[in-house]
């Protein structure tokens, strides 16, 4: 790897000593850098707000040479001085010393992309006049071989007066030689680098005899380009122009989108499957074994089926999130994400929503919650107000857990028999996009009518960068997924498992005692009761021990399910079930609703929990689903049939369940109305479109 630094050589100034050097690592949008801040930091990376802001910022401490220093990762901006977007402007911010809480960086690293310099270069010349150390990282060096693209180093480090390193964020190549300029180029002499900033003020101030310094920049930078070999590839271009026709086109790419996104969901479901049941299974195991060595009283009960139920009934569906993250991750690498963008836009506008919500919306598939923050991008308050408000209606990854469990039950009524086959996994990828799809149908929808109301107006229209295609790198993706799995563990193992705990109380306590069974049961299990109590006397009269052990076996069985009812949980439950009756939901399904309110996920644990404490002929060692697929209603039907698993499934599609959101929708527009008029209307159109699903599915099965 060839790095051509500046022929001058440089003083070094003294390195700090009592705290590492801050390197901050900038760059234009889709310029690779977030990819080269993953290869260079690893999973080291910390991420937290910048102050008195919602936008986030990660940093880590990485070596270079012998030194350690902190590597700030920037978010993406296109100039240093005409920032008009709030990440772009809290970056130049950052880069400027502006941020209160934040010194101005020691040095800086410009990220220039390889295949297109020269939209690069203004960047880049506005920070060499800044009088910071800097390096230059000419990122995608591998495309830019694949182009046929060569670029003289010699000429671009001098005309910007830096050291320039040809890397692949993507690939690894050239970052040794990265961290070597970081600890050897980036401590030099401030008055050297402050002539260098005269010294390319004075390069833009010449190279035209316009008076507009934004143009000098500009007509400056086109230069340097084509000075240091910069070519555009005619046989790339053209290959480009022609898949863009096509992933560009009003029908067709709209048309691919859809495509891409039901093979998406068909391998959340299908692939995830077998991870799911190993998950599953490990659980269960771990469960028996806690059972076999833990005391049969409350504290066995809290850890099997408070603590182990709880998790195991989340954590089973990590693989489906993984997938979801990869699969996004890789989608959006390879550039085709911002065509999908373009694409939606068109219809974005129709329903009053800017072009600029896409990629909010997009994430928010992830959580809603820092899609909600990233609407900064967003100048118009209208605009911005209306994204806020329909963001939750996308399908986040704890939605995922309920819409699993609703295709697996749903493919053993309609394929019985046939576990982990094709049709299952045909009707669970259809059920997946029908959720996604009624999500982004539902919000579309609301913010027409928000838009024709309440906060009316015209959306701006949508300027976005197509980046060129490119191979995707499987290790940010797995670095991605690596990420977001270890913030769902911590979110399951912190908020679920408390609210687990929780949930495990309300259905334990006030303990029914078994002497009063009788005066809380139905008149019809106070006559089975009694005669259970005769079969145990008649049957220890003969000896026959076996119909004392199945006597009694139905006996605690009853026991138990009033004992559900007599607690807090249960009677929660049955004060509510009047309400949800008409969506087909029963006493236990609400617990698992109303709980879900806090947070979504918490409907499968819970779920687990009642079915674990008290159902009739549940076995410890089936699965999840098929525990869940064996609860009965009084009249001894399945609890949960056809129409009931679309209703539910419809319900937590709509609803807003997410406490969090709540709060920082607040955050957000300044004001708890908006985060009450959120609340309200997606409850409202949740139980509506529920209900009616219910009752016509009812009719029709």
């Amino acid at each position: 790897m060839t790095t051509i630094s500046l022929d001058v050589q440089q003083p070094h100034r003294k390195w700090p000593d009592k705290r590492p050097l801050r390197v901050a690592l900038v760059g234009n949008p889709n310029s690779g850098k977030t990819t080269l801040f993953n290869r260079l930091t690893g999973l080291r990376a910390k991420t937290s707000n910048f102050p008195g802001t919602t936008l986030e910022r990660r940093a880590a401490k990485i070596k270079a040479g012998e030194h350690e220093i902190e590597l700030i990762d920037l978010p993406g901006l296109y100039s240093a001085h005409f920032a008009d977007q709030s990440e772009e402007l809290l970056a130049a911010d950052a880069l400027h010393g502006r941020l209160k809480g934040i010194e101005r960086p020691d040095a800086v690293v410009v990220i220039v992309d390889a295949t297109c310099l020269s939209r690069h270069l203004y960047l880049a010349s506005e920070v060499r006049e800044m009088g910071t150390p800097m390096v230059v990282a000419l990122n995608m060096i591998d495309e830019a071989r694949k182009q046929s693209i060569t670029i003289c180093l010699e000429t671009l480090g001098k005309e910007l007066d830096a050291t320039i390193v040809p890397i692949s964020g993507r690939t690894g190549e050239g970052i040794d030689a990265l961290r070597d300029a970081i600890a050897d180029d980036l401590a030099g002499d401030e008055a050297i680098h402050a002539k260098r900033a005269e010294a390319m003020t004075e390069r833009i101030a010449c190279t035209s005899c316009s008076s507009c310094p934004h143009t000098n920049r500009h007509t400056w930078a086109c230069g340097v380009g084509e000075a240091a070999g910069e070519q555009v590839s005619e046989v790339v271009e053209r290959r480009t122009e022609k898949v863009d026709s096509v992933l560009t086109h009003p029908f067709i790419g709209l048309a691919f989108f859809g495509v891409i996104m039901y093979a998406l969901f068909f391998l959340i479901f299908r692939a995830a499957t077998y991870p799911m049941d190993m998950v599953d299974a490990a659980f269960g195991s771990l469960a028996d074994a806690a059972a076999g060595v833990l005391p049969d009283n409350l504290v066995g009960s809290f850890l099997v089926d408070g603590v182990i139920a709880g998790l195991g009934g989340v954590v089973i569906f990590l693989p489906q999130i993984l997938i979801l993250f990869f699969v996004l991750t890789l989608l959006e690498d390879t550039g085709y994400l911002a065509r999908a963008a373009f694409v939606m836009d068109r219809i974005m506008q129709k329903v009053g929503l800017p072009g600029k919500a896409f990629i909010p919306m997009l994430s928010a598939h992830a959580c809603a919650i820092p899609a909600i923050m990233s609407t900064k991008v967003i100048e118009s308050r209208r605009d911005r107000l209306i994204t806020i408000l329909v963001i939750p209606l996308m399908t986040c990854s704890a939605r995922l857990p309920v819409y699993a469990i609703v295709a697996s039950l749903a493919g053993m009524i309609l394929y019985p028999g046939e576990a982990n086959s094709w049709e299952r996994a045909i009707l669970g990828g259809g059920l997946f996009f029908g959720a996604y799809t009624l999500g982004i149908l539902a919000a579309m929808l609301a913010s027409f009518i928000l838009g024709k109301t309440i906060l009316k107006g015209k959306p701006q229209e949508l300027v976005i960068e197509l980046p060129p295609y490119r191979w995707p790198s499987l290790r940010v993706a797995f670095l991605t997924i690596w990420d977001r799995g270890i913030v769902f563990l911590k979110q399951a193992g912190t908020v679920i498992l408390l609210l687990s705990i929780i949930i495990w109380a309300a259905m334990t306590f006030p303990q029914l005692p078994e002497d009063k069974l009788a005066d809380v049961a139905k008149p019809e299990s106070v006559m089975l009761l009694a005669d259970y109590e005769a079969q145990i006397e008649t049957a220890k009269a003969s000896g026959d021990t076996d119909a004392v052990e199945a006597a009694q076996a139905e006996i605690d069985n009853m026991l138990a399910r009033y004992s559900t009812e007599y607690a807090v949980g249960g009677r929660i439950g049955k004060a509510v079930e009047p309400v949800f009756a008409p969506l087909g939901f029963d006493w236990r399904i609400d617990i698992g609703v109303v709980a879900s309110f806090a947070a979504r996920e918490v409907v499968v644990s819970t779920l687990a929990i009642t079915a674990g404490i008290g159902e009739e002929g549940a076995d410890d060692d089936v699965l999840l689903r098929d525990t869940l697929a064996a609860m009965k209603r009084p009249d001894g039907s399945p609890l949960f049939d056809l129409p009931t698993l679309l209703s539910l499934l419809v319900f937590f599609v709509l609803a807003m369940q997410c406490l969090p959101t709540q709060a920082v929708t607040k955050r957000e527009t300044g004001s708890w109305k908006w985060a009450v008029l959120q609340f309200g209307y997606m409850t409202v159109m949740a139980y509506a479109a529920a209900m009616i699903t219910y009752q016509v599915a009812s009719a029709v099965v």
